[in-house]
């Protein structure tokens, strides 16, 4: 199992989240078990509310529910909903994704590899 934790804001002019869930995706489809735990301003990935800026090529979060509708675990930090990211307090796409630290924290220790982006 891997566990890939993601930090940044989606689109913050680097292509940080865009890798790291290319990363995701090959992993996956090579047959890894693959986690993904969104905190901090990363929250807003899971947010419908968040557009693919004009001039840039890629859809992350229409990526981000690909992953997820295939078998990627994804979770998403409940507490950085309230604190992180452009669209505070807004929804989940998925209410199941709310997690808390407890669950980050199983996923490490039951991972062989944590990598954060």
């Amino acid at each position: 199992m891997i566990t890939i934790i993601l930090n940044h804001q989606p689109y913050d002019g680097s292509d940080v989240t865009w890798n790291a869930l290319r990363l995701a995706s090959t992993l996956h489809k090579n047959g890894e078990d693959v986690n993904i735990f969104l905190m901090n301003d990363a929250v807003d990935i899971a947010r419908d509310k968040t557009l693919k800026p004009d001039g840039y090529d890629y859809d992350l979060v229409s990526i981000l529910k690909k992953l997820y509708n295939s078998g990627v675990a994804l979770q998403a930090c409940g507490t950085c909903n309230a604190r992180c990211g452009i669209f505070k307090n807004e929804p989940y796409f998925d209410d199941k994704i709310s997690s808390t630290m407890h669950v980050l924290s199983d996923w490490v220790v039951k991972s062989n590899q944590v990598l954060t982006f």
